[in-house]
């Protein structure tokens, strides 16, 4: 899976919002666990998340790189996703999850959240760049 452009796009463009129901980490994580496969759910600042797997649109395959073409930009209670640079048509498009866990950062941890980008900056994590180096 992954998200791909279909036309070239401009540095700074806004590409797509991250679409799914409003919730909370609660609610979104016992509606993870009752389903086998990927997450989709992007969290907001303010604790609640968008869980893209109810309602949300083709945003959720976005893949995660350590040097990213994309950002996120949270605005409100909405995500919208904007090219850091230009994107030509069929790239894929990729931002930096950045993701965070409670407590230590485990061996384990650092298992379940490897990263697979294969670029020469890679942090070998989608954790963000306040975790533990590995």
């Amino acid at each position: 899976m992954g998200l791909f452009a279909l036309q070239p796009i401009a540095a700074g463009e806004r590409v797509i919002e991250y679409k799914g129901e409003l919730t909370s980490w609660q609610h979104a994580a016992v509606h993870q666990r009752s389903k086998a496969g990927r997450t989709f759910v992007f969290g907001l600042s303010d604790g609640r998340v968008v869980d893209g797997s109810r309602g949300g649109n083709s945003a959720r395959f976005l893949n995660h790189a350590c040097a990213p073409n994309c950002e996120a930009i949270e605005t409100g209670d909405r995500v919208f996703i904007h090219a850091l640079a230009p994107i030509a048509a069929g790239d894929e498009l990729y931002i930096d999850y950045g993701l965070s866990v409670d407590g230590e950062i485990t061996d384990d941890i650092r298992v379940r959240y490897t990263c697979h980008c294969g670029t020469s900056t890679s942090r070998r994590t989608v954790l963000g760049n306040n975790a533990e180096s590995a």
